[in-house]
């Protein structure tokens, strides 16, 4: 696929956590030239390191930024996306395309705060996206269509993998994806943990469970096979494994992590009407 951004002017406002992410991963693989990148912050300390660090213009005006650019990436903390689109919105026509990346902030509630018909874009990215391993899923708006969708995948690949969805399902998305390392770390902080209770030490214990995990985990997704038909491959009659996962069913770690997921989603469908 040719590339989407190639002469386009980019901004993003908020280049914090994610926003710094992602402009710097599309910097790297050169879908982004620095002369037609700007970014915003919230201090100009920081703004003048930023710059001096990726070799673009970063300010702290939303409004210098983002009125001549081609496409609009938001990535200020949910609570401001309103306060930010209001500051912009006079400045925005249906020629340019705004990408959200704030959760819990529905693309019905950027529309409204906008001239007529410019095209939005949610993208749910986690925080995996840091080593090139993420998931992020995207759906579009009311005025957007499949080649804003397209533009943004594109440039959501950079940083891992894609899916694209109803709107109706980004809770979900942000209840089991987006929050969902921190699931994973407590899994594999837990298994470190019985390794050094049984003998290992740490560094090695931690070493064995994060490698297990990533293997696992490429194992579904590369065989395309359920994960239930995979654990029983590794669990033989009488063994060690079918023992430890009695163990697993009667602490209720399935159950739980159901539970943590629905409470999640819950949580972040209340912080979208809030």
């Amino acid at each position: 696929m040719a590339n989407p951004l190639a002469g386009k002017k980019v901004a993003f406002l908020g280049a914090g956590k994610m926003g710094g992410i992602i402009l710097q991963a599309l910097l790297n693989h050169g879908l982004l030239s620095a002369k037609s990148t700007s970014a915003t912050v919230a201090h100009a300390d920081r703004a003048r390191a930023l710059s001096k660090k990726m070799k673009v213009k970063v300010g702290t005006s939303n409004v210098e930024a983002a009125k001549d650019a081609d496409i609009i990436i938001i990535g200020v903390k949910p609570q401001v996306v309103e306060e930010v689109v209001r500051e912009i919105s006079s400045h925005m026509t249906p020629k340019q395309l705004i990408i959200s990346v704030a959760a819990s902030v529905p693309t019905s509630m950027i529309e409204k705060n906008l001239p007529a018909n410019v095209p939005v874009v949610r993208a749910m990215p986690n925080t995996p996206c840091l080593l090139g391993a993420g998931m992020t899923a995207i759906c579009k708006g009311k005025y957007a269509n499949a080649d804003h969708v397209a533009t943004t995948t594109h440039i959501f690949d950079v940083v891992g993998r894609t899916v694209v969805l109803d709107e109706k399902h980004m809770d979900a998305v942000t209840a089991l994806s987006a929050s969902g390392p921190a699931y994973i770390y407590i899994i594999l902080e837990s298994l470190a943990e019985a390794g050094v209770k049984v003998g290992l030490p740490r560094d090695t214990a931690t070493l064995l469970a994060a490698q297990t995990a990533l293997g696992a985990s490429r194992v579904v997704l590369e065989t395309g096979d359920h994960p239930a038909l995979l654990k029983d491959a590794v669990t033989t009659p009488a063994g060690c494994t079918i023992d430890a996962i009695m163990e697993l069913e009667e602490g209720k770690l399935r159950v739980t992590l159901i539970k943590a997921v629905v409470k999640a989603a819950q949580r972040a469908k209340e912080l979208a009407f809030s």
